[in-house]
This record gives structure tokens, C-alpha cells and sequence, in this order.
């Protein structure tokens, strides 16, 4: 194996570790959630599915392409091209799309009590089960250029005529037109929602500024006071949006710049790059959540606490059976 192949290999497989342990948490904390209380708010239900669609992202592209690189299984034939980058690539878009859901939600949160926008979170929180399938059958839908076009890689000419090379398969198009339309229509995908979390996080922003000053000239610049619950979540919000706009942002940059060249680009580095930084939000992200929110902090204390127990049952039962074991000889 090459130093490339390595280093590209150790880059994936550093996303799996993190991304992968890091997104089943909280998932395990969210469900432990519903378990004990019976439901969860709109906006944790949310946070709940951005998680599970981040761990199909890491779990589906990232772990694949570790097992393939390091030669320990290659999923990656005409058919496992198609399957796996049409669930990459669903997952990634509904990924982007729930991120900007969350950040939409949590401006409308901080409406005052009867206003358009207060009634327009509680449409929201009703139908918020349609808005999830909505989405998945809008991200799915636009995904399908894989099941058309994707296949394994291998030494053939024709694999290098308007198409893509993404290491251990090619998107093989039937011909620049249609290349360049599938692209603009995953940049625009991409774009569109940027662009309105962007928008709905400067706006909560600014909500939340101004009232505290108002809280501030209210109080006459009394004890300090701890952060509220809406700022706490502004904070998770507006953090995630910010590394989605980084993350996301280098990837549709590199996408781009794929589309601009007239001819199949020889090697996948490029390729590797989008992946690598879309993943990289997938990965980083429990992180934010896990600091930020108290109901999955909680959670994941109460797991630690119980795999720490069990740790130290297991160390305690294999030393009295060593001991057991040493007076029997």
C-alpha cells in the first residue's frame, strides 16, 4: 500500500472513530429520553434525526471506504457503487436540510406567545412527522443519478468521458450536459438551504441580543445571570450551522470546481476532499450536541456510569476467579 492509500485510509478511518461512537451516544441518550419521560420536543426530535442521518453518512461512506482501502472487504462492484452512494448521498442532503430545519424551528421558538410566527412553530411541531418524510422523499428523489450512473472502477477509456472519478467507483454520465445538470442540481440542493439557515440564524441572533438588553436595562445591571435555556440553544445552533457553512461550504467549492474541468480528473483527490469535509460535519457534530444540550449530557453521564459498573464487575469477578483458580492448584 502506498503512502496516498495510507494516509487517505487513516484520514476516513479517524471520521469512523469519532463520528461513528460519537452519534450512536446520542442516539442511545435521545432514546433513553423517550424512555424515561414518553416523548420528545420538536426541536430534540430533530436534533434526533439529524444524528441518525450523520451516522448513515459515516457508517455508509466513510467506514466502507476504510474497510476498501485497507483491503479487508470491497463492496464496491457495479451494484455496491450504485447502493452506496445513493444512501451517501440521500443521507448527506437530508443531513443539510435538518440542520437548516433546526435552525428554522429555533427561530420560530423565540416568538412571542400569539403571534403568526408562534402559531406557524406549533404547525410546525403537529406536522413535523410529514415534514420528515417530506424530506426523505425530496432527497431521495434528487439522489438518484447513482442508480443510473455509478459503477465500479476499472480500466476502460470510456469511464474517463464526462465522468467522475470518486476512487473506488465512477459516475459515468452520458454526456457533459447531463454531467454538468446533475451538478448544478446538487450544488443548488446544497445552496438553497445555506442560504436560509444562514438567514434564520442571523435573525435569532439578533432576536436574542435585543431582548437581552432589554432584560439587561430591566434588571439595572443586577447580579449576572446564568444562560437561558434559548441561549444555550441559540449557541448549539448557530455552532452548527456555522460548521455546516465551513464543512459544506470547501465540499460544493470542490464540487465545482470538479464540474469545471473538461476532461475526468485521473486521480480521486479531489473527490476524496468532498467527502472527507461533508463527513467531517457528520463526525463533529455529536460533539457540539452532546456539550451543549443537558438532556443528552445527562443521558450519556448515566451510560458512562453504567459501562464504568460493569467495567469494574467484570475486573472484580476476573480477579476472584483467578484467585479461585490459583487455590485449586
Amino acid at each position: 500500500m502506498n503512502s496516498d492509500a495510507m494516509t487517505r485510509g487513516l484520514l476516513f478511518l479517524s471520521l469512523v472513530v469519532t463520528g461513528v461512537p460519537g452519534n450512536t451516544a446520542v442516539i442511545c441518550a435521545f432514546l433513553s429520553v423517550v424512555y424515561h419521560e414518553g416523548r420528545l420536543s420538536p426541536a430534540d426530535a430533530i436534533v434526533l434525526h439529524l444524528t441518525s442521518a450523520n451516522l448513515m453518512v459515516v457508517c455508509i461512506r466513510c467506514l466502507l471506504e476504510v474497510l476498501a482501502t485497507f483491503e479487508i472487504h470491497n463492496v464496491f462492484d457495479d451494484t455496491g457503487c450504485k447502493a452506496v452512494i445513493f444512501v451517501y448521498r440521500s443521507s448527506r442532503s437530508l443531513s443539510i436540510w435538518l440542520t437548516f430545519l433546526l435552525s428554522a424551528y429555533q427561530c420560530l421558538s423565540v416568538a412571542p406567545p400569539g403571534s403568526r410566527w408562534a402559531a406557524a412553530r406549533a404547525l410546525l411541531a403537529q406536522y413535523l412527522a410529514f415534514v420528515f418524510l417530506a424530506l426523505w422523499l425530496i432527497n431521495t428523489s434528487m439522489s438518484a443519478a447513482p442508480l443510473l450512473f455509478a459503477v465500479g472502477a476499472r480500466n476502460d477509456s470510456r469511464l474517463l468521458q464526462n465522468g467522475i472519478n470518486v476512487e473506488f467507483c465512477f459516475l459515468s454520465f452520458p454526456s457533459k450536459l447531463s454531467r454538468d445538470a446533475n451538478g448544478a442540481a446538487q450544488v443548488g440542493r446544497d445552496v438553497v438551504p445555506m442560504a436560509l439557515m444562514a438567514t434564520a440564524s442571523l435573525v435569532l441572533l439578533a432576536f436574542l441580543y435585543r431582548h437581552s438588553r432589554q432584560v439587561k436595562g430591566l434588571r439595572g445591571g443586577g447580579a449576572r445571570q446564568g444562560p437561558s435555556a434559548e441561549r444555550r440553544a441559540a449557541v448549539t445552533v448557530v455552532t452548527l450551522v456555522t460548521l455546516y457553512l465551513l464543512f459544506y461550504g470547501v465540499d460544493n467549492g470542490l464540487w465545482v470546481y470538479t464540474l469545471t474541468m473538461h476532461q475526468t480528473l485521473g486521480s480521486s483527490l479531489i473527490s476524496d476532499l468532498r467527502i472527507f469535509f461533508s463527513s467531517l460535519y457528520a463526525a463533529v457534530s455529536p460533539i457540539v450536541i452532546v456539550v451543549s444540550n443537558r438532556k443528552v449530557n445527562k443521558q450519556a453521564r448515566h451510560v458512562l456510569a453504567v459501562f464504568n459498573n460493569v467495567g469494574t464487575w467484570g475486573v472484580e469477578n476476573s480477579v476472584q476467579f483467578l484467585n479461585m483458580s490459583g487455590e485449586t492448584l
